[in-house]
C-alpha cells in the first residue's frame, strides 16, 4: 500500500509564499502522473497542477505563473511552490500519484489559509 504524507501548509498573508511537500512511500517514478489538488470549503476538489513521468506539467489557469510543481525522484517527494498567494487559494491541498490524472493514491491533505 502506497502512503502519501503532505506537509508545509499553514497560515500566510496575501502575497506570501509556501512550499508544500508530499512524501511518497514508494518510487514516484513508477507513477504516470503526480499532482496537487485542492478543496475549498463548500466546493468540489479541483486540479491545481500535475506533472507526468516525462516531465510535462498542467496547471489550472488560476495558478499559472504563481504555482510550480517539482519532484525529487531520489527522495520520492513531490513539491508545490506557491507564490503570490491570494485569499481564494485557501483550501485543503491534496497530493495524488497514480497511472493517470486523479487516480491511484491520495494523501490526507494539508490546510493552507491565506488571510491578513
Amino acid at each position: 500500500q502506497v502512503q502519501l504524507v503532505e506537509s508545509g501548509g499553514g497560515l500566510v498573508q496575501p502575497g506570501g509564499s509556501l512550499r508544500l511537500s508530499c512524501a511518497v512511500s514508494g518510487s514516484i517514478f513508477s507513477f504516470g502522473v503526480m499532482g496537487w489538488y485542492r478543496q475549498a470549503p463548500g466546493k468540489q476538489r479541483e486540479l491545481v497542477v500535475t506533472i507526468t513521468r516525462g516531465g510535462s506539467t498542467n496547471a489550472a489557469d488560476s495558478v499559472k505563473g504563481r504555482f510550480t510543481i517539482s519532484r525529487d525522484n531520489a527522495k520520492n517527494t513531490v513539491y508545490l511552490e506557491m507564490n503570490n498567494l491570494k485569499p481564494e487559494d485557501t483550501a485543503v491541498y491534496y497530493c495524488n500519484v497514480g497511472p493517470t490524472y486523479g487516480t491511484g493514491y491520495w494523501g490526507k491533505g494539508t490546510l493552507v489559509t491565506v488571510s491578513s
